[in-house]
């Protein structure tokens, strides 16, 4: 797997089978910078990925249509959408490259139609704009308990799951986090750790879903002493993680 940085804060990410050479590209924003990485490479892709519909996460998919001949796969619910989608898919259906396989699990909240690509024996999760390092997607589109369920449907994966976002949020995200947990130690490394790395150019993602867990805070709105934290003592994980988006909205 390799990282595009795209636009202004947008990574793209290249996937490779090495078994048999086939390639695909997760949620180009733009084309070349993207172009540039396969060529170097001498990669071809045949597959393009786009979690949702937004410009900045389909904005080089004719491009790389026109160049390689890839083939557009998106969410179906976004069809009408995402012009050059030749490749609809929904909750459950089958996604493969090459012999990597994985599924469809749609993740609305930040947009309606959003989906995440889960898979599993290879330790990826691509999720688009739904789940951040140290945190979560706007919601433009759904609801606080839309994307809880949605947040909520990664629970079952394993804590190494690389959690491939889309965007180099986490400098900003850390430094929101530790108003909620200020006394999460694991927090307060991490965001050392990420403060760092911001300072020296370097990429905060892919995380693991380990680290999301153990200080995420929109993945930690069931645990009763964050919901007390937020005067939401015995509250629903939903309710406790509306008033946390609240905030970062705020912030």
């Amino acid at each position: 797997m390799v990282l595009v940085p795209a636009l202004s804060d947008n990574y793209v990410y290249l996937v490779r089978d090495p078994d048999t050479g086939t390639v695909a590209v997760v949620d180009p924003g733009e084309a070349a910078p993207v172009i540039a990485a396969l060529d170097a490479r001498g990669w071809r892709p045949s597959i393009v990925f786009n979690t949702h519909h937004h410009p900045d996460h389909v904005g080089g998919n004719q491009a790389l249509k026109d160049r390689y001949g890839a083939r557009v796969v998106g969410p179906a619910a976004d069809a009408h959408r995402i012009a050059t989608l030749d490749e609809p898919v929904a909750d459950g259906d089958s996604v493969r490259v090459g012999t990597i396989a994985g599924r469809v699990v749609e993740t609305p909240g930040h947009t309606s139609g959003h989906i995440a690509l889960v898979f599993e024996d290879a330790r990826a999760l691509f999720c688009g704009d739904t789940l951040f390092a140290l945190g979560c997607g706007r919601l433009f589109e759904g609801t606080p308990e839309q994307m809880w369920t949605s947040l909520s449907r990664f629970a079952d994966l394993p804590d190494d799951m690389a959690v491939c976002c889309a965007h180099e949020y986490t400098a900003a995200n850390a430094r929101f986090a530790l108003t909620v947990e200020p006394d999460n130690a694991a927090l307060r490394r991490r965001a050392a750790e990420v403060a760092a790395a911001a300072e020296a150019g370097r990429p905060t993602v892919p995380s693991t879903l380990g680290e999301e867990r153990a200080t995420n805070p929109f993945l930690r709105a069931d645990r009763p002493d964050l919901a007390a934290a937020q005067g939401l003592d015995g509250a629903p994980a939903a309710a406790v993680f509306a008033a946390v988006r609240a905030a970062k909205d705020r912030f």
